[in-house]
């Protein structure tokens, strides 16, 4: 392939990025709620969108669950091309209903709507940084580059998912809060594993190839219930939850052990905290509880057990407690593992692929990434053995609500090219990096 006409197809890809589809794309997402699991409104309105824009690109939307969905776009010359996967989501991290968020929140009124401001060139609102924007940059993207591919004659495969019921949810949760399985293990359940796969999503700036896994710890701690009243001879005296300042104590000395022990280098991190109490019935205050509830969400790195670190967590409760007032309290902790951490070799090629055409959108190389915490499809893809890079832009928080974000339009674009570069590399098997 003489390099000219690489380099005329890689163009052709980057000039056929529409900033204004790619804000049209996040208004649609954006027009109604799409919590984990009951996406299937918003993925059929953005497929007929998608349908009358780019009609050779072969949409479709796949049902996942009672009211789920992902929205897939296939576009194959020679379908036994290796196919190359672009993966985002349809959910938001939050739910979109104000009421059933507020317990995160703190916030009783709904967001502000969707909001292009042509002028400054930027768009504004609910869920763009999970996942809204750079899933709509990486339909531009896959659009642009199949349309590129499909012209020029060349074969390839390349497919793109933006998945239901994406983020990860906790098995621990009251039933019907959430749909075990996710829209990405329900594609790769129903298709061969792709060859390769880019996972846009916001992220650090650079090109992630490892990302770290994901754990869930229930800690139940259980005694007898009883009245307000009565307080003073309940068992712990003053309830359970009078007491939780002490658990609360022992878990984060637990995790500051737990981070800073010496773990591989690269570019991922472990990290650990509370994210949801449980206790009594908010209809009758007057109860002591009998049960009591604090959930862990748990990054982990390669050589984490999960078992291990809830058998340790329990040790430290039972430890720190023995001699205080909840020493006659039961102590459960329940641990389970989302997804172990997954590495992808740096000399993968869609890792060069996606490192050369960063440097082509920054003029400058991708700058090294340590710490990182977030764990998403990523590691799905990994433990199919599917070699994964995960590229994307960063949020700005809107600093009126922290619940939106507001992303630069002409940086989206940017995002979309990369991806579209990708994809051209990946179809003419180009991963070399030249020089920045």
């Amino acid at each position: 392939m003489p390099i000219d006409r690489f380099e005329r197809l890689v163009r052709a890809a980057h000039a056929a990025v529409d900033g204004a589809a790619i804000a049209d794309a996040i208004r649609l997402l954006c027009e109604r709620p799409a919590p984990r699991g009951a996406e299937r409104e918003s993925a059929r309105s953005l497929a007929d969108w998608a349908r009358a824009r780019w009609p050779d690109l072969g949409w479709r939307v796949d049902d996942v669950g009672p009211a789920g969905a992902n929205l897939v776009g296939v576009s194959a010359l020679a379908p036994a091309a290796d196919e190359l996967l672009f993966c985002s989501h349809l959910d938001t991290s939050l739910s979109g209903d104000a009421e059933r968020d507020r317990w995160a929140t703190g916030r009783s009124a709904p967001p502000a709507p969707f909001a292009w401001d042509r002028a400054a060139g930027t768009v504004a609102g609910f869920g763009l940084g999970v996942a809204r924007a750079p899933a709509a940059a990486a339909l531009a993207g896959y659009a642009a580059a199949a349309t590129v591919l499909r012209e020029a004659g060349l074969p390839h495969r390349l497919t793109l998912l933006l998945s239901g019921s994406g983020t990860h949810a906790s098995p621990f949760a009251a039933p019907g809060e959430a749909e075990p399985e996710t829209g990405l293990e329900a594609h790769l359940r129903a298709h061969p594993a792709p060859a390769a796969a880019v996972v846009a999503k916001c992220g650090p700036p650079g090109v992630l190839h490892e990302e770290p896994g994901a754990a869930f710890v229930r800690i139940r701690l259980e005694t007898g219930y009883g009245p307000v009243l009565a307080r003073d001879c309940a068992r712990p005296p003053g309830g359970l939850l009078a007491h939780l300042g002490e658990v609360v104590a022992i878990l984060e000395r637990w995790r500051a052990d737990h981070v800073a022990r010496p773990v591989r280098p690269g570019q991922i991190a472990p990290e650990a905290g509370i994210g949801a109490v449980r206790g009594g019935l908010a209809a009758k205050p007057d109860l002591l509880p009998g049960v009591a509830e604090l959930h862990l969400y748990v990054v982990t790195v390669p050589g984490d057990d999960v078992g291990e670190i809830a058998a340790e967590i329990r040790r430290r409760l039972e430890r720190g407690v023995r001699d205080g007032p909840l020493a006659g309290c039961a102590i459960r902790v329940d641990a389970r593992e989302a997804h172990p951490a997954g590495l992808t070799s740096p000399d993968a090629p869609v890792v060069r692929h996606a490192t050369a055409a960063w440097r082509r959108a920054h003029d400058a190389d991708p700058p090294p990434i340590t710490g990182w915490k977030g764990s998403t499809d990523g590691v799905v893809l990994r433990g199919r053995g599917v070699p994964t890079a995960r590229v994307g832009p960063a949020p700005r928080p809107d600093p009126s609500d922290p619940r939106r974000d507001i992303f630069d339009l002409h940086v989206l674009r940017g995002f979309a090219g990369i991806y579209a570069e990708t994809a051209i590399r990946h179809a003419l098997h180009r991963d070399d990096v030249p020089p920045a």
